[in-house]
């Protein structure tokens, strides 16, 4: 008959087991409280406080906040954010799905199709907008130089305000190929019974593409609304290369590109107004987390998992 152990031997080994396992984790910990957890609460005082990083923080209770509701520069960073949120990530995203469908198909040379679209994303962020500086170079750029040739009008892209986010939302549309290759391993994933079974039912492409592709994927679609709009909300360095490029202000032309991330980095390293760049930062993570739980909330009627449709 097996002996029991007594219950203080069990506590002991359950505390040695206890104490390994945070000591493996003890660098994530240390790691989480000093550079997270430790930023997070520091910032969210700062928020209440003016503070330039040479006085001691001066309480000044709800001022910046209220501040950010008169500050034209704040709402206009705010607009110019959410402009590229709604023309720049829904089209890029059914861009990607596109080309998805045309890199899902079977034809010859596709790896080679599959690694060109996919090669722009791995060039870094400010070389691809240096890249496409000197491409919508109205003098001697190759997109104007295009359009010219077919008799298009050809626009200021760097220098009229008019022109400076559709050719940020033009460069977006080279790197979507992290999009496009997330979007061929969800399309592969889906069952071909259910096309043949289609097919059998008389349905054409298009009924196909709403009734089972677009299902099928739906939480791939789900994860990359998530993903996008949370990086749409934090865009910055595209912005501020081509900002920096119209050898203007940072914002570029009229204020156009100035988005909420760059107007933060200028109000906390430029202006050092620690305190209102922490309040803005606050508002941020509000505006992200209520998207977040809008789009959680919406998710039960259009994103399907398994055999739900």
């Amino acid at each position: 008959m097996e002996r029991l152990e007594p219950r203080s031997g069990m506590r002991s080994r359950e505390r040695k087991r206890l104490f390994i396992g945070l000591l493996f984790l003890s660098p994530w910990i240390f790691g989480f409280l000093v550079f997270q957890l430790y930023p997070i609460i520091t910032s969210l005082y700062y928020s209440f406080t003016e503070y330039n990083l040479f006085t001691s923080p001066q309480w000044v209770g709800l001022d910046n906040y209220a501040d950010m509701a008169q500050d034209g520069k704040m709402l206009s960073s705010l607009y110019n954010t959410a402009f590229m949120a709604l023309f720049g990530f829904f089209p890029q995203l059914a861009y990607a799905l596109g080309i998805a469908l045309l890199l899902n198909q079977s034809v010859k040379g596709l790896s080679l199709y599959r690694t060109i679209y996919f090669l722009p994303t791995l060039v870094p962020a400010v070389a691809g907008s240096l890249l496409w500086i000197w491409l919508l170079n109205a003098q001697y750029g190759l997109v104007n130089q295009m359009l010219g040739a077919i008799g298009l009008p050809e626009p200021n892209w760097l220098m009229d305000e008019n022109w400076t986010k559709p050719s940020l939302i033009l460069m977006g549309f080279w790197g979507t190929g992290t999009i496009t290759i997330m979007y061929l391993a969800a399309l592969q994933e889906v069952p071909r019974m259910y096309y043949e079974a289609a097919s059998i039912d008389g349905a054409n492409k298009w009924h196909k593409f709403w009734h089972i592709t677009l299902p099928a994927i739906s939480p791939m679609t789900f994860f990359q609304l998530i993903m996008g709009l949370i990086g749409s909300f934090q865009y910055f360095s595209q912005g501020y290369v081509f900002a920096e490029s119209s050898n203007q202000a940072i914002g570029g032309p009229g204020n156009s590109i100035l988005f909420y991330a760059i107007y933060l980095f200028q109000n906390a390293f430029m202006f050092l107004k620690m305190g209102y760049a922490s309040a803005m930062a606050w508002i941020l993570f509000v505006i992200v987390l209520l998207l977040t739980l809008l789009i959680f909330k919406t998710s039960s009627r259009w994103v399907f998992y398994g055999g739900e449709k």
